[in-house]
């Protein structure tokens, strides 16, 4: 297509979009709430039907974590929205006078990739609808199968419901001209996917949520449960074989409890490889510096394969041992692999220097992890970190998005703060998803404070503004 066939190709999906998001305008709080629990019914009822045919098309993750991920995420959002108030008034302060009323934000541009491609479409189109927003989806190509089965059978769904199909579309034979101008075009982008991605995103000249790329850290201290902490690690990575941004990717574990925590991993099915072992599995991840998209969120057996070594059938997922970070220290990235790193640390103070340097080196403000009984030391983490979320005591991969366990937002995009290069830190939700408008009456009986209400001591410190006043 020449540029001006993909401009003209994209503003026919967004008119589209606009004719059906007029109507969705009318839309009443009860109606988007019914529309998106209905989006998360079919959800849960098509969940095999898309886990399968994604994984036939990608041949990444395993087919039962993609069944378990659309299940629970569906049933956890729907849960979220039955409270959420989006349309209308929204808040009321009378303290202050103010009124908050929700409203929509136009065209949303979905850049769908191709790790999650079924719970970006429909968990966004929920969260895009709650808002009364259209939503036309770039799929990433290796998905793009995927991606147009899941908008079908919600535009199906929507066809029933009586309501505009054309509310959600996707964008054929997907190319980065057409996402690039989509994303031109649209009122909001919501990007999902690699650094790069995410940078066009905010290049774009529209408002955009970009999710940071994930690089997982977790500290283990000597006051941890080592076996419970071993066996979380071990769930990350076999849920869907590593295939998400929160999985653990690198764990960083007390000298004196190291030897005794990588055998709890060793016993849970992970395999330790040594220095030649580490080198032929470095080879095979990554091609010319970038990760090798035909060998990543495979199993631990068709990776060693794969790099010229083979490992025992029951082995599930590979340790390398590190001690650096950075380019030079390929490992210390994210690997999309059941592949972890592991590193020792002395005092609590090199545990956080080494989850720091090695998250601004990939995985900048994403998350991290921290298995420990020590409170004081779980908030000193916390509070040290350059990080968006803390995992305690859980797996950081099923856990930080949202899951019954937790009081995380249920969501499948993560925010990563200005530390991962994004607009916010915070779990995106259907709040991202809706303009707001505030009403502001006037106060009656207002007073003004004083100067020493407002200012207190600050007033008295004569030395302090000596000269300057």
């Amino acid at each position: 297509m020449s540029e001006l066939e993909v401009r003209n190709y994209i503003k026919g999906l967004i008119d589209k979009a606009k004719k059906a998001q007029a109507v969705a305008e009318s839309f009443t709080q009860e109606d988007v709430r019914h529309y998106a629990a209905c989006i998360g019914w079919l959800a849960i009822k098509n969940a095999e039907k898309w886990a399968k045919f994604n994984y036939s098309e990608t041949k990444m993750g395993d087919v039962q974590s993609k069944i378990n991920r659309i299940t629970t995420r569906a049933r956890g959002l729907t849960n979220d929205l039955k409270t959420a108030k989006t349309v209308g008034v929204i808040e009321v302060d009378e303290k202050k006078q103010l009124i908050k009323i929700g409203k929509p934000v136009g065209i949303v541009g979905a850049l769908v990739p191709m790790t999650v491609p079924a719970g970006v479409v429909f968990m966004g189109m929920m969260n895009a609808l709650m808002g009364r927003n259209a939503m036309i989806c770039a799929p990433h190509p290796r998905a793009e199968k995927t991606v147009h089965m899941v908008v079908n059978d919600i535009r199906n769904l929507f066809k029933r419901m009586g309501i505009p199909e054309d509310l959600l579309q996707a964008i054929e034979e997907p190319s980065l001209a057409k996402t690039n101008e989509l994303m031109k075009q649209c009122d909001l982008v919501v990007a999902t996917g690699g650094a790069a991605m995410v940078k066009a995103a905010y290049s774009s000249g529209t408002p955009a949520y970009g999710v940071g790329a994930g690089n997982v850290v977790v500290v283990i201290d000597e006051t941890a449960d080592i076996k419970d902490a071993a066996k979380k690690v071990m769930l990350a990575q076999l849920n869907d074989l590593a295939i998400g941004c929160s999985t653990e990717n690198a764990v960083v574990i007390q000298k004196d409890i190291y030897d005794e925590t990588i055998k709890a991993m060793v016993e849970t099915g992970a395999y330790v490889c040594n220095e030649e072992e580490k080198a032929m599995l470095q080879k095979v991840l990554w091609v010319n510096g970038h990760l090798n998209g035909s060998i990543i969120c495979k199993p631990a057996t068709v990776i060693a394969e794969a790099a010229g070594f083979r490992i025992p059938e029951d082995r599930t997922w590979l340790i390398v041992e590190e001690t650096g970070y950075g380019p030079e220290y390929p490992f210390s990235g994210e690997k999309l692999s059941v592949v972890v790193a592991a590193y020792k640390y002395d005092t609590f103070d090199d545990a956080i220097e080494l989850v720091n340097n090695i998250q601004a080196y990939s995985g900048a403000g994403h998350s991290c992890g921290i298995h420990s009984n020590d409170e004081e030391r779980i908030m000193k983490f916390a509070l040290a970190t350059r990080t968006s979320r803390v995992a305690v005591r859980m797996t950081v991969g099923t856990s930080n998005a949202g899951n019954w366990n937790n009081g995380m937002p249920w969501t499948i995009n993560l925010g990563c703060g200005t530390w991962g290069g994004n607009i916010t830190s915070e779990n995106i939700t259907y709040k991202n998803y809706i303009n707001t408008t505030w009403v502001a009456k006037e106060i009656k009986d207002f007073r003004i404070p004083t100067d020493e209400e407002i200012f207190g001591d600050i007033m008295k410190d004569e030395e302090l503004f000596k000269g300057l006043i």
